[in-house]
């Protein structure tokens, strides 16, 4: 008995009315990216483990996924070898990785090639990248990110410019937001002015978890990582922080008096906040201090999104990183970027079902087949309204009419269009509008004037 196929969790296959869908996401993101200069780019599905190891934060090194050296890789270890913990034996095994994200390959292209393009870099990438997760709702082991990142440049105006293309993209989308800001150097102001500037990363990664845990479970993770009772107790305020961004803001400015890293970063946030305004439609801006995304490489401002209908992760987040091309040998080069996660974006508008009704199908004209000399004499119609840009297909039979017409209605095709041998003879054509189930008996001229209004 053949096995039944199937597929690794968290993968999945997508069905013509699913493309659709997602190709109308990509071009919304895509349209956007390309109005705001930047440049399209790709990289491997594969990277050296050497690229990947040591970006993500230990969390982050666990869901690599590693790719199996070929050949006797088992003969080249020693019998000691076998017996060393996972994570010493895993990089003698393999030498590769499936990207875990578009950032850290990106840095890794921007030193490749930096003799080739012209700072400051404004790239986007729209490319599948793999995560070891458990999968559940609105998180897979394989998705999409849509990254735009500019790298060679200080300017908080990148900053705003990405903030606008987030309000850009989901005003297409038509789906409301709210865009949380954070920085870095605040969470380093407040690590430093509670006297646990080592353990910045510990209280960042705690404090990423406040609203899903609660604050009581944020202390007693801070207290397994060995943060001091005394540390804690100053943090605590930090944590129970109420009211809006401008008063978060005023508390912070009082709390990190003695911190000039964190006086910075709360002027970065002011500046990008005023550069922005309070008035993008459909996309609330607000400081949120729990944001840290737990990735290590990010140095400055800290942008994430949520839907403001549905409830579900981020839809799109980033930030700025000022250090990581310099662990690929270029110092010095300051960079931002956001990533749009097209796999949730596509699961809140199905929830909400906004996706336009034109996108639900790629064929607008079906040409029915009456024979092999009938259909001959439609060919040239068709290749004219393909010219003019309008989907069409032939269909490759000469079925019965019934099968071609409920090929239609199974592919959502709104017109079929039928030449018999009569109608050939007297040089029309029957156009049959398969929504409202009329018909009407038009010249090819006619019928292209109709299916083309704006030549």
């Amino acid at each position: 008995m053949a096995e039944k196929p199937s597929i690794p969790k968290g993968t999945r296959d997508f069905s013509p009315l699913e493309m659709s869908r997602r190709n109308f996401i990509f071009d919304q993101i895509k349209e956007v990216f390309r109005t705001c200069g930047y440049q399209a780019i790709e990289t491997p599905a594969m990277e050296n483990l050497s690229t990947l190891m040591g970006k993500y934060g230990e969390e982050g090194d666990k869901l690599l996924f590693k790719v199996l050296n070929s050949g006797d890789f088992k003969g080249k270890l020693s019998e000691e070898a076998w017996d060393l913990p996972p994570g010493k034996l895993a990089p003698l095994l393999s030498e590769k990785g499936l990207r875990y994200d578009l950032t850290v390959p990106f840095a890794r292209y921007v030193v490749q090639h930096r003799n080739d393009i012209s700072f400051p870099f404004k790239r986007y990438q729209i490319q599948p990248v793999w995560r070891a997760d458990r999968p559940q709702r609105g998180r897979y082991r394989e998705f999409y990110q849509c990254d735009a990142d500019v790298v060679g440049s200080d300017s908080l105006l990148n900053e705003y410019e990405l903030i606008q293309i987030i309000a850009d993209v989901f005003r297409r989308l038509n789906l409301k937001t709210v865009v949380k800001l954070n920085n870095r150097k605040i969470l380093a102001g407040i690590a430093e002015t509670v006297g646990a500037g080592t353990q910045m990363t510990d209280i960042t990664v705690a404090m990423d978890k406040l609203d899903k845990i609660g604050l009581d479970k944020v202390m007693e993770e801070l207290e397994e990582k060995g943060l001091s009772a005394a540390s804690r107790e100053a943090l605590k305020p930090v944590l129970e922080m109420q009211g809006g961004s401008e008063e978060k803001l005023a508390f912070l400015e009082a709390f990190l008096g003695s911190s000039p890293q964190g006086k910075l970063g709360l002027e970065e946030v002011r500046t990008v906040m005023e550069l922005t305004g309070q008035d993008t439609p459909g996309c609330r801006l607000e400081f949120d201090l729990t944001l840290a995304r737990g990735l290590n490489y990010y140095t400055g401002s800290i942008i994430e999104v949520k839907s403001a209908e549905v409830e579900i992760g981020s839809i799109c987040g980033g930030g700025r990183y000022d250090n990581l091309t310099g662990i690929f040998g270029l110092e010095g080069v300051s960079g931002v970027g956001i990533s749009f996660g097209a796999d949730r974006i596509y699961d809140v508008l199905l929830q909400l079902d906004r996706f336009p009704d034109q996108e639900l199908t790629g064929t607008r004209v079906l040409f029915a087949n009456f024979g092999e000399k009938e259909v001959l004499g439609v060919l040239a119609t068709a290749k004219q309204l393909r010219e003019k840009g309008v989907a069409v297909e032939v269909y490759p039979d000469a079925a019965k009419i019934k099968k071609q017409l409920a090929y239609a209605n199974a592919r959502s095709i709104p017109y079929v269009v039928m030449a018999g041998a009569e109608e050939l003879a007297r040089g029309v054509y029957t156009l049959k509008d398969m929504a409202a189930g009329g018909q009407e008996t038009l010249t090819p001229d006619a019928m292209l004037k109709f299916l083309c209004p704006v030549d």
